[in-house]
């Protein structure tokens, strides 16, 4: 049975009691990514992700009583969300609730630290995306495909040079914003009944100050920057030192909250989804255009993006292997999905979640995000969305979002 209940500061709890487990997630997800951030400023919320673990007011170092309690703890960023967990034995839980109400309450930012976070995460910027073959894929891509809402820079940010720029105070001042109780949800997995947890809430989260953001009564917060629609295909060409060409193209579509979303994650997993699917068996073991080749949505909260992206064989030109792309998706729009094909990659999305969410820590973190976008989190509501896209529904959405008006193609070329 899954339990709620909201602080008078805001912040919403998410429970589940798990009695076959002697560990407990305590996860903390805080709506705030790189789409709140400011175009001449990206990559705070990254950096924030690394400073949040440089330790507190109170506990100077935050790993050392993590590891004392026995438990185990990390984080992730990407462009919507925020979101840090520990696990740890039920016999030291409020350790975990300790520090994490402690880094909600008043993060400790000194100039050395900052200094020394913004180098490693300027370095991080340099190997993964600046120095490594391929690495700036989605620096390219989004800019293409977005001309004015936030997504159309990665979570790492626009430039290294925003991050070198950063200063404590403007970092302090992103901190005060969004970290706090009214924008972030508690969830807590495992060997604890929801009375333990809705009174260690209390005990170290009742007293924090919710701050600048909005009440638990708003859900998600979108981006006051909405993208407009494209009316033309966008392309662009780069070169680079890397072992083959590549073919990225990008699909505007629907945000987390339309049946849309469900249709397109279906139609990723019908044209690129193990050997069997569409684009492997004719474009990469029949017809040797592409030595890899996949299709997967983007996955945001707001308007997203379904990319296709292969590397070329040796000899295939990008206008062939772009016209074999494009033969694929219309057939999509002109002839229904067999049942038999469209009901195996509904079991696949639905044996995928449901053993996803056997792992106590993945049910922490999936009940936090179902519980910001206001979805049913037993996870049944989900599930549902995806059993119940029809071949129809493939056919229709194909046609919508496989135009060349709706479409920004990169071809990224081997010098």
């Amino acid at each position: 049975m899954i339990h709620r209940h909201t602080l008078a500061n805001g912040l919403r709890i998410v429970h589940h009691e798990d009695t076959t487990t002697q560990m407990v997630a305590v996860n903390l997800l805080y709506n705030v990514g790189a789409r709140n951030e400011d175009a001449e400023h990206t990559g705070y919320a990254h950096l924030l992700e690394h400073l949040m673990f440089e330790g507190s007011v109170n506990i100077p170092n935050y790993d050392i009583h993590v590891q004392l309690a026995g438990g185990e703890n990390n984080a992730w960023t990407n462009n919507d969300l925020t979101n840090y967990y520990i696990t740890i034995p039920k016999s030291n839980v409020e350790t975990a609730f300790w520090l994490e109400s402690d880094r909600m309450l008043g993060l400790a930012l000194t100039e050395q630290s900052v200094k020394v976070q913004k180098e490693v995460v300027i370095e991080e910027f340099k190997q993964q995306h600046l120095n490594r073959p391929y690495g700036d894929v989605q620096h390219l891509i989004r800019a293409l495909a977005y001309k004015v809402h936030p997504y159309r820079w990665p979570t790492i940010g626009i430039t290294p040079q925003h991050i070198e720029q950063a200063t404590r105070d403007s970092i302090m001042q992103f901190y005060h914003r969004y970290y706090t109780p009214g924008n972030a949800i508690l969830s807590v997995v495992g060997n604890i009944s929801f009375d333990e947890v809705v009174q260690m809430a209390e005990k170290w989260f009742g007293s924090i100050e919710n701050k600048a953001m909005p009440s638990s009564t708003s859900r998600y917060i979108h981006s006051p920057l909405m993208e407009p629609e494209q009316k033309r295909m966008r392309r662009k060409t780069v070169y680079r030192h890397v072992p083959s060409d590549m073919l990225i193209m990008a699909f505007h579509m629907s945000d987390r909250y339309q049946q849309e979303y469900h249709v397109c994650d279906l139609i990723t997993d019908i044209l690129s989804a193990g050997q069997s699917s569409r684009l492997i068996q004719r474009l990469i073991n029949t017809r040797k255009l592409f030595t890899s080749l996949d299709a997967y949505i983007q996955g945001s909260l707001d308007a997203g993006l379904l990319y296709i992206m292969g590397r070329l064989s040796d000899g295939v030109t990008f206008e062939e292997a772009e016209q074999a792309v494009w033969h694929e998706l219309d057939t999509l729009k002109r002839v229904a999905v067999p049942d038999e094909e469209l009901n195996k990659v509904r079991n696949r999305s639905e044996s995928e979640r449901t053993f996803n969410n056997i792992s106590y820590l993945n049910r922490a973190i999936n009940l936090a995000q179902l519980e910001l976008i206001g979805q049913d989190p037993t996870l049944e509501d989900e599930l549902t969305r995806y059993c119940s896209v029809t071949a129809e529904d493939i056919k229709h959405t194909s046609r919508k979002i496989f135009t060349k008006k709706n479409c920004s193609v990169l071809y990224y070329k081997k010098r």
